[in-house]
């Protein structure tokens, strides 16, 4: 970034720090926050720097917050970070401890605020709580946080600021409190995760914001990938309804802009193109691998690759991640496994560059036929030998994760793992699940998006692996569809039921066949139990699997009762 022009006269130049943190990593994270005050006074001359939402802490900290040593660390860096900012003005989310917080090791801190600590010139003057604690999907801030009860409005250098945290901006009354304070101007400080379409809702509802308070609204949000959850930044500044400035999408970046005592904005830099439909997503499950890798330290990455069109878009994505130099394939051939399927695996590693191994699972899978054979004698073959297979893969995989410090990543979608059509302990092993949240449908769409953004002589992806029908080669003649009803119907239902709670008798009105629909959410509900066994995967929709959708495994819900 070249140094930006001088501060209009009379106007505050406002810098909006769209950071990534680590959860837990209170030092660390100090220090982003130290290097991005130098870098905000240097180069754009800054007087004052707003952070995301507890910045400090990275989001969600979950019950770290219970832990008085953690506290005490958040506590010891906010000092630090006020003396790097002897001549600045700087807002930050933390964890702040009330006076007379009295409570016990592992009770829940009642009298602990989500806040935004107001620094300027080295002191602390100011500080608001969060008033509105979202308690639903994957947030929970009423374990933790007491709610605050009262608007703040500072002023720097004779601009009132009035200061929001992420929830607040959804509801009227806390902006419209600060504007009745005497706010000229709005920051939201936001730890807002990605879902698809999110970026439409935010505008919107900060635009009905700046119509309802006549106030400019800046929107500083978190970015990067913390587990199942990615912050997408798009950070942006609401004036008169518009959006006037955007910072980046799923990249660290410093914006600034000009803001007079009057509430007037004069917005510098460049206004970033923001990524829509399946560049959206796939940028989202590239962030999510490329952060969760690195913040586990791990120095690579290993995956199966079958030749099916799943595990090849985990490849491609994990190269366009990590590069193909951290990326190992392994081919691991069985009697049903089609001499198409190799070669088209092996076609997409030497197209992208990527290191494959090919370990055959005859031997392994002979053995431990052999082994229960006294038992099975008599029986005929069915799924057990299936998920055998499927089982010494993960085995292998897990074994090159463990020797060579290489996350394993599955690569089963969220179609699959709705109606347990994968296997416990086999093609669910590993340490995270890019997909998991992905119905088949749209990997196909990501498969082909990435096809035709392709960067080198060839598409990543061999075509006849996105056009052949899909199978999971465990036995002669396989085919998914032997199994479960078309994808395009199956991703229907499964939407219906798991993200919009929808009832079966919905589902039928809405013209869906009965029959299969019944069937499918049985499947669903009796497959929990795989699922609370499952790693963890980057959530994309309202209603992933984790976090946000928490379903008992015994249970006698019936919904066609």
């Amino acid at each position: 970034m070249t140094s930006a022009n001088p501060t209009e006269a009379g106007a505050v130049r406002i810098a909006l720090a769209q950071v990534s943190t680590q959860v837990g990593n209170c030092i660390a994270n100090a220090d982003r926050v130290i290097e991005t005050i130098a870098r905000a006074r240097q180069e754009l001359q800054a007087r004052v720097v707003v952070f995301p939402e507890l910045t400090l802490t990275g989001y969600p900290p979950e019950d770290l917050l219970l832990r008085h040593d953690f506290l005490a660390q958040c506590d010891a860096q906010i000092e630090r970070i006020a003396a790097a900012a002897h001549d600045m003005a700087v807002i930050i989310g933390a964890p702040r401890r009330m006076n007379g917080d009295t409570h016990q090791p592992g009770d829940a801190p009642a009298a602990l605020e989500n806040a935004a600590i107001v620094i300027d010139r080295g002191q602390i003057v100011a500080h608001y709580a969060k008033r509105a604690l979202p308690n639903y999907g994957v947030f929970d801030e009423k374990r933790y946080f007491k709610k605050g009860r009262e608007a703040c409005v500072v002023e720097i250098d004779g601009v009132p600021l009035g200061i929001t945290i992420c929830e607040d901006i959804w509801e009227s009354r806390p902006a419209e409190e600060a504007a009745a304070a005497g706010a000229k101007v709005i920051l939201t400080l936001n730890a807002s995760p990605y879902h698809r379409h999110k970026t439409d809702e935010r505008a919107r509802v900060v635009s009905q914001r700046v119509r309802e308070t006549g106030c400019p609204i800046i929107y500083v949000n978190l970015v990067g990938g913390q587990d199942e959850l990615v912050f997408d930044g798009r950070s942006f500044v609401a004036d008169h309804s518009q959006i006037v400035s955007k910072l980046p999408a799923f990249k660290e970046s410093l914006g600034w802009v000009d803001v007079f005592p009057d509430g007037r904005i004069t917005a510098h830099g460049e206004s970033h193109h923001w990524p829509h439909g399946e560049e959206e997503v796939y940028s989202a499950l590239t962030a999510g691998i490329r952060d969760y890798v690195r913040k586990n330290g791990f120095h690579g990455i290993v995956l199966g690759l079958s030749g099916g069109i799943d595990s090849a878009l985990v490849l491609t994505l994990a190269v366009d991640a990590l590069g193909a130099e951290n990326v190992l394939a392994v081919r691991m051939p069985s009697r049903y496994t089609s001499p198409m399927s190799l070669t088209d695996a092996a076609e997409q590693c030497a197209h992208m560059g990527v290191a494959m191994e090919t370990l055959s699972i005859e031997p392994v899978f002979n053995e431990l036929k052999s082994s229960l054979s006294p038992l099975f004698a008599g029986l005929a073959e069915d799924a057990t030998e299936e998920n055998l297979q499927a089982r010494t893969r993960g085995v292998l995989l897990m074994a090159l994760s463990n020797k060579f410090g290489r996350m394993l990543l599955t690569t089963g979608n969220k179609s699959e793992l709705a109606v347990g059509y994968a296997t416990l302990y086999g093609d669910m092993a590993g340490g995270f699940a890019p997909i998991k949240d992905v119905p088949k449908m749209l990997v196909y769409a990501l498969a082909r998006w990435r096809n035709t953004h392709k960067t080198g002589e060839h598409p990543p992806i061999p075509t006849r692996v996105i056009e052949r029908e899909p199978s999971a080669e465990l036995r002669a003649d396989q085919r998914d569809a032997d199994s479960l009803p078309p994808y395009e119907l199956l991703d229907r239902i499964i939407t219906a039921f798991v993200e919009e709670d929808q009832s079966i008798e919905d589902m039928v009105a809405a013209g869906l066949d009965e029959a299969i629909v019944r069937r499918i959410t049985r499947l669903i509900l009796l497959n929990e139990y795989k699922r609370r066994q499952a790693p963890p995967g980057i959530r994309i929709s309202r209603r992933a699997f984790g976090r946000d959708r928490r379903y008992p495994i015994t249970s006698g819900f019936n919904p066609g009762a």
